[in-house]
C-alpha cells in the first residue's frame, strides 16, 4: 500500500474502533485513547488495547468486538487485539514532579521507593531470569543482549529474550524478524531466531511510529512482553529468558522488578566516565530493590588497529574493570568495536550465530559461559 492508502486505512479503523464503546469511560475506544499502537497494512490490522486496573475481565469482550470491527474492514484478512490490564495506584498521583526542597535538590519519587518485591515471579516454565541494563542510552545494551542470547542458544540451551524497551525496540531489527505475532489462548506466540524465542513492542506498532506511552501505559506493555508471552510449556521449559531492559531508573524497570522475579542483572557500560556515573545509578536502584547484580559487561572497550592489532582506547581504558572491583562484581567481558559486530546487527544476523566471529564474538561466549554456570 503507497503511504495515503495506509493513511485512508488507518483513518477507517479508528473510525470503526470508535464504534466499539469502552465500558469505563462510555466513549468510544479511540477517542478513549484506548488505541494504542495501531498498525493497519499487509492484510492485518491489530492494537494494544490496556484495561484500567481491576477491570481487565470487563474488557474481554470488548476485546473480541474490537477484533470483529477491524476484521470487517475492506482489505483485512487478520484482525488481533491484545488486551492488557495497568496495574493498581494512582497514574495521576506518579505525574506529579515532588517539588525539591530547600538547597534545591530534588527529592526521589516516593512512589519509587521499592524493597525486595516478595509477589514477583518469573512467567510459567521459565527456569531463570537474567536483565540486561545501562543506565545511560547508546552503551550497547540491545547489541550485548541480542548477542548474549544467541550465545545462549548456540551453547544448547532454550532461550528467550523479552525486548522490554518499549520506547526503542531493536531486537526485530537485530534479529532480522518481522510480522505481527499470533494471540491464542491469552498470550502472545514468540517468534524464533537463531534459535532464540523473541517477543517485542517492534511488532506490534507500526515502522518508524514512535511509541508514545504514558507510564502505566508502557508498564502494561512490559507486563504483556514478560507475563504475557507463551515462552516455554511444563514439557518442554525455558532454561533462560533474557529481558532487554530501556536505558534509565523508572517506571519499565520497577515494572519488571515488581513483577518478575529477577535471578540477576548484567550492567553494561562504556569505559568513560560519564558512562559509569549513570552505570553506578543503575547499580543503586537494583540493590536496593534486593536484585543481584551479577556483572559488568564494558562495550565499545578499544579499536583494534588494523596494522598491529594494538587497542586503541576510544573512550579510555580500565573504566569497566575499576567499576566492576568497585561494585564487587566479576568484569564479564571486554567487547572491541568491531565492524562485523555492527554490519551483524543491522542485517539481523547476530555476529554470535556465526561460526568465528573475531575477538567480540568470543567475548560474548565467554560471557555467556560465565553467566549460565
Amino acid at each position: 500500500m503507497t503511504a495515503d492508502t495506509d493513511t485512508i486505512a488507518r483513518d477507517a479503523a479508528l473510525e470503526a474502533l470508535d464504534q466499539v464503546i469502552d465500558p469505563v469511560s462510555g466513549k468510544g475506544l479511540s477517542s478513549a485513547g484506548l488505541v494504542q499502537g495501531l498498525v493497519v497494512r499487509g492484510g492485518r490490522a491489530g492494537f494494544m488495547l490496556e484495561a484500567p486496573a481491576g477491570h481487565a475481565a470487563a474488557y474481554a469482550p470488548v476485546r473480541e468486538a474490537a477484533e470483529k470491527a477491524l476484521a470487517a474492514l475492506p482489505g483485512v484478512e487478520k484482525a488481533q487485539v491484545v488486551l492488557t490490564a495497568q496495574s493498581g495506584g494512582s497514574a495521576k498521583a506518579r505525574d506529579i514532579a515532588q517539588p525539591p526542597p530547600r538547597g534545591g535538590k530534588l527529592n526521589a519519587d516516593p512512589q519509587g521507593q521499592v524493597g525486595p518485591q516478595a509477589a514477583a515471579e518469573r512467567p510459567a516454565n521459565v527456569k531463570r531470569v537474567i536483565a540486561v541494563a545501562s543506565g545511560k542510552g547508546g552503551v550497547g545494551k540491545s547489541t550485548v543482549s541480542v548477542n548474549l542470547a544467541v550465545a545462549f542458544a548456540r551453547m544448547g540451551l532454550s532461550v528467550g529474550l523479552a525486548d522490554a524497551d518499549i520506547f526503542g525496540p531493536s531486537a526485530p531489527k537485530m534479529l532480522g524478524i518481522s510480522g505481527q505475532p499470533q494471540f491464542e489462548n491469552d498470550k502472545l506466540q514468540p517468534f524464533t531466531a537463531h534459535g532464540v524465542k523473541v517477543m517485542s513492542i517492534g511488532f506490534i506498532a507500526e515502522d518508524n511510529s514512535p511509541m508514545i506511552f504514558r507510564g502505566p501505559r508502557a508498564s502494561g506493555a512490559v507486563r504483556q512482553m514478560t507475563h504475557g508471552v507463551n515462552w516455554a510449556s511444563e514439557a518442554e521449559p525455558m532454561d533462560i529468558l533474557v529481558i532487554d531492559l530501556p536505558p534509565g531508573t523508572g517506571d519499565i524497570h520497577l515494572t519488571v522488578i515488581q513483577s518478575v522475579k529477577l535471578d540477576g542483572v548484567v550492567l553494561v557500560s562504556t569505559p568513560q566516565e560519564v558512562a559509569l556515573i549513570d552505570a553506578r545509578r543503575a547499580a543503586t536502584m537494583f540493590h536496593k530493590t534486593g536484585t543481584p547484580i551479577l556483572g559488568l559487561i564494558e562495550n565499545m572497550s578499544f579499536f583494534p588497529d588494523p596494522t598491529t592489532g594494538r587497542p586503541i582506547p576510544i573512550f579510555g581504558s580500565g573504566g569497566g574493570k575499576t567499576e566492576a572491583a568497585r561494585l564487587g562484581v566479576p568484569l564479564l567481558a571486554e567487547i572491541p568495536i568491531d565492524i562485523a559486530l555492527r554490519e551483524g546487527g543491522d542485517a539481523g544476523a547476530p555476529i554470535t550465530a556465526q561460526g568465528g566471529g573475531g575477538a567480540a564474538a568470543e567475548a560474548f561466549r565467554s560471557a555467556a559461559r560465565k553467566l549460565a554456570t
